[in-house]
């Protein structure tokens, strides 16, 4: 080359150094962050939330709650964590903090009641999704989430976290996937804890922070009684599914994974409120339900008074094989063989406070489950990036869902139900078909899946 040639070429080179770079690839060089909203900042929000910004530069723009006191100290916490330092804008209505069609990523941590209608509009504005379990207090709700993630191609993951849980995973991998088990033929799935509410409190006037008409939305509107907020509304049946959809759909979900399970072909439950019969609450208190997956029964009991019968596992799974047992929960698991060539295994849960050391110090905060929390939010964020569907993506948690909501209405039934899942509706039941979609108090709607 000559030098004169040399010289133009590198005169060209600082001429284009010096001209701006276009904004889409400035854009690539330096993605912004992504721009979340919380609908829902009381206790499980939060906690959904503040693990998103441990591991990602997330900018939180907007907080919605109808519980003003709430509100504002979420404000303040998330003004506290995040990187910014900015304080999120706030909302009582959900429609009007989606309406500025500015986020990326929604995570919606209201009461069950509330989990349909927040989560399609947050798809509609083109949102990505983080929904707390169950998916909806009633399976036509399920299957219109279902329906807009899919019209919209938008990534919702499910805060089925035990998906993510390390102890959880590990035991998947070196047990059950290691062939440890042999034939796997009955597994227990089972809820021991003493958390149904025993008051019995007067209905009062709501307090001046809350906004009790908004809060109640499409469920049946009840006299104000503060069992309902916050969080002793799982005492209640208008808002959820009883402990079968706040503890078994957990559970469930996580042998589903395990095993690698879709939806039971049956579902048949008994029980009721049989022992604490002087409180408030309309939630069982003894429930047994049976999901049969064909040549496997997964059976669920729970019961809200007297002793677990294994006090290290008062929540959890137990998976019997012809080769060896697996217990496992959310503290820990244990492998047992059969007979004495085997090797017994066992993990604890892992906590990572070298890492977060707000986890030690942060209100309400379940310390042994932040660490699958954070792995749920990582794989939502890769799903995202990648377009995949997520460890617990929207299909899986409508099953789940599904499947419990199913064991309450064989309760109420009287008898088991047979599900076909093509076509999302109970054979030869119209009794059981007409009590897929819960009635909604006006002026809410009934989202639809063709609607969507």
């Amino acid at each position: 080359m000559h030098r004169r040639d040399f010289l133009k070429q590198g005169a060209g080179a600082l001429t284009l150094a010096a001209l701006p770079i276009p904004v889409s690839i400035a854009a690539r060089a330096q993605p912004r962050p992504l721009r979340v909203g919380l609908i829902g900042t009381g206790w499980y929000g939060k906690a959904d939330l503040l693990r998103l910004i441990q591991v990602a530069p997330v900018e939180v723009v907007s907080l919605c709650d109808v519980d003003s006191q709430m509100l504002a100290g979420a404000a303040e916490i998330v003004a506290s964590r995040q990187a910014s330092k900015k304080t999120p804008r706030t909302y009582r209505d959900y429609r009007a903090m989606l309406k500025e069609r500015d986020l990326d990523v929604v995570l919606i941590g209201t009461p069950d009641h509330w989990h349909a209608l927040p989560a399609i509009e947050a798809i509609k504005a083109g949102a990505h999704l983080y929904l707390q379990k169950p998916v909806g207090v009633d399976i036509v709700e399920g299957q219109a989430i279902l329906a807009a993630a899919r019209k919209y191609n938008r990534v919702v993951q499910v805060g089925t976290q035990r998906r993510s849980t390390p102890h959880l995973i590990n035991a998947r991998n070196r047990v059950i996937k290691e062939g440890l088990l042999g034939k796997v033929g009955f597994v227990e799935i089972y809820c021991y804890y003493h958390m149904r509410t025993r008051e019995n409190p007067p209905d009062t006037a709501p307090p001046a922070h809350l906004d009790y008409e908004m809060w109640t939305g499409p469920a049946p509107m009840r006299p104000y009684n503060k069992l309902v907020h916050p969080r002793s509304w799982r005492a209640f049946m208008e808002y959820g599914n009883g402990i079968v959809g706040d503890m078994c759909i957990h559970m469930l979900d996580m042998v589903r994974w395990m095993l690698d399970l879709g939806m039971p072909r049956r579902v048949g439950s008994t029980g009721g409120i049989l022992v604490q019969k002087d409180s408030k609450a309309n939630i069982s208190d003894t429930q047994t339900a049976t999901f049969d997956f064909g040549d496997l029964p997964v059976v669920w009991t729970h019961r809200t008074y007297g002793d677990a019968p294994d006090p290290k596992y008062p929540w959890g799974a137990t998976i019997y094989g012809d080769k060896g047992t697996l217990k496992a929960s959310v503290m820990s698991w244990d492998f047992i063989p059969r007979g004495e060539g085997g090797t017994p295994l066992h993990e604890d849960v892992t906590y990572e406070f070298e890492q977060f050391p707000e986890d030690r110090t942060e209100k309400d905060l379940e310390r042994h489950v932040a660490p699958a929390i954070r792995g749920h939010m990582k794989d939502l964020l890769a799903c995202i990036e990648s377009g995949k569907r997520p460890v617990a993506d929207i299909e899986q948690g409508h099953m789940s869902t599904t499947a419990c909501i199913l064991a309450n209405h064989s309760m109420q039934l009287g008898r088991s139900l047979t599900w076909d899942d093509a076509a999302g509706r109970v054979v030869g039941d119209e009794e059981a078909n007409r009590l897929l979609a819960r009635p909604y108090r006006a002026p809410w709607v009934h989202p639809e899946p063709k609607a969507v």
